[in-house]
């Protein structure tokens, strides 16, 4: 099922951004579009894992320099079937974590400096279990497609506010104003829909690995609150990719945007399940 997401959504993403491309430039800016969205979904299929570590420095470590952090990812693995996968720290203060690369195979799991610190073992690996889920679900690949491509249909269409779209078609500068500003919002929103929806199956999935729903219910409220009050540095179109939302903001319409369900909702569903202790 995941695989046809990834297609819908690259297909979907695409086809936006080559229209874009296209009423800024014509022909030429459709196959310019076209080229941009082709070279951006092999470099996030191929190289996602390697950009996103580079962005945050993270460094990957080994057993010998977090062992407690090593052995988790490495217990919970054996328990989901998964190889285990690369593992690596964030230097930033804010608790957090995320999963990246494009198949189990190539999979890394990072977390923060400031996880680390603030949750107990339990915790920690209601955390990283959730993050395995992601991993399992090949949900990795989704979200690396949905930010390189929501992100240069974004980018071109800041590109044709400068140069105020193709002059040469009817309606000038109302219907470009009108592409500069849905066509960025629809890749929002059809990126933050996805991302929502597997944020729910991925805290499922997680506690079912890690047989600890209430351990990540009780890390989600720690995240929540702490993440509110301490930065993350950044860039935005990788706020998905985290497990709760890394960056400061509110309001009616970004709530409407959020890649991430509300963090009530989330524990609300753990502590309805059945059958852990």
């Amino acid at each position: 099922m995941n695989t046809f997401k990834t297609f819908v959504l690259m297909a979907v993403l695409t086809v936006a951004l080559v229209l874009v491309g296209g009423y800024f430039g014509g022909q030429g800016g459709a196959l310019i579009a076209l080229l941009l969205a082709g070279g951006m979904n092999f470099a996030s299929y191929f190289f996602s894992d390697r950009i996103v570590l580079k962005m945050y420095r993270a460094r990957e470590v080994d057993r010998e320099e977090a062992p407690e952090l090593y052995d988790i990812v490495e217990h919970l693995s054996r328990r989901a079937g998964l190889p285990m996968p690369r593992v690596a720290i964030l230097p930033q203060d804010q608790p957090n974590a995320f999963a990246t690369g494009r198949n189990p195979e190539h999979a890394v799991v990072a977390a923060t400096q400031g996880i680390l610190k603030i949750l107990d073992r339990d915790e920690l690996e209601g955390v990283m279990a959730h993050e395995l889920a992601h991993v399992k679900h090949r949900d990795i690949l989704i979200s690396s497609v949905a930010a390189t491509l929501a992100g240069a249909i974004m980018y071109v269409s800041r590109f044709g506010l400068f140069f105020g779209g193709n002059r040469n078609r009817g309606g000038g500068g109302i219907l470009a104003l009108v592409v500069i500003l849905l066509a960025p919002i629809a890749a929002m929103f059809i990126k933050s829909a996805i991302s929502r929806s597997r944020e729910f199956a991925a805290d499922q999935g997680g506690a079912e690995i890690s047989g600890k729903p209430r351990a990540l219910a009780s890390a989600l409220r720690k995240l929540e609150a702490v993440s509110k009050q301490v930065p993350m540095e950044g860039n935005p179109a990788t706020s998905h990719m985290f497990i709760v939302h890394p960056f400061r903001g509110g309001g009616a319409l970004l709530r409407l945007f959020s890649t991430h369900p509300a963090t009530d909702a989330r524990v609300e569903r753990l502590m309805a399940m059945r059958g852990f202790g």
